[in-house]
């Protein structure tokens, strides 16, 4: 019996689906967060992932690990691989602005990674990516099992609407190794990328974290992916959802997130 490619990606994913279960020693599904989602009108899924208990907590576990494209939550992996490679010398090297006039004020600017990762700055990151080349992307993307591996698209699109997948329980996986050092990375490389990851930071717990919104592939897609540092305790999230709606989408995703985590005594 042949199967479609569309098939063999969902056995694929129940296949994750299984193993994470197996793997881990507790899963908690929890369906009474759809509501946060609903809320919004969106069809979405959402991971915890509790480190000093090895737990997990999920909403809508089938499509937590369905494959999606990253849109710019990338650029945490794409960070790394540009130091690793010296395609970037480190996070403070500048990038001269090509004085193309884009919709975001903040990328019409010289940027230097720090910058370009808080503002999401899409043409550094496709320049950075340009200067790696398709030949180490695709060794690194390898080597760290990024995903369904597939560069295809274009070396400064592939994760805008190109082949590149990845499924939320991925995402988990990828922060996890990066916490404890355990990327195919030099711990300079990873120590610079947790540095500009911090997304807020209080007395009380530190938030690393990345966005990411895809625009030009099936419905648009919005991501919030991250880890959570409070004292003893470490919590890696992330949420996706799809949205014929992406004005609010690009706030909700986020909004929902920060819902979900205090009504799980995360935050």
């Amino acid at each position: 019996m042949k199967y479609s490619m569309k098939q063999i990606q969902i056995i694929i994913s129940l296949l994750i689906i299984a193993a994470s279960t197996i793997f881990s020693q507790d899963l908690e599904v929890r369906t009474d967060l759809k509501k946060y989602f609903d809320e919004y009108g969106h069809n979405g899924c959402f991971v915890l992932y509790d480190l000093k208990n090895d737990s997990y907590t999920k909403y809508n576990p089938e499509k937590c690990a369905e494959r999606i494209i990253p849109a710019s939550t990338f650029k945490i992996f794409n960070s790394l691989v540009g130091l690793e490679t010296g395609a970037v010398k480190d996070e403070f090297e500048v990038f001269k602005w090509d004085s193309v006039k884009r919709f975001y004020d903040m990328w019409n600017q010289d940027l230097d990674m720090v910058k370009a990762f808080k503002y999401s700055g899409v043409w550094f990151y496709q320049e950075l990516a340009r200067r790696i080349g398709e030949e180490k992307m695709q060794r690194y993307i390898s080597l760290n099992h990024y995903g369904n591996e597939d560069i295809s698209g274009g070396i400064d699109r592939f994760w805008l609407d190109g082949g590149i997948r990845i499924s939320a329980d991925e995402q988990i996986e990828m922060l996890k190794k990066l916490y404890h050092n355990k990327l195919e990375f030099s711990q300079r490389s990873m120590d610079i990328v947790k540095r500009i990851m911090i997304y807020e930071q209080t007395d009380v717990y530190t938030i690393r974290a990345k966005t990411g919104w895809a625009i030009r592939v099936e419905d648009q897609v919005g991501w919030f992916v991250g880890y959570i540092e409070k004292g003893s305790d470490v919590y890696f999230f992330a949420i996706n959802l799809q949205t014929k709606n992406p004005e609010e989408g690009f706030v909700s995703r986020k909004e929902i997130t920060f819902k979900i985590l205090k009504k799980l005594g995360v935050l």
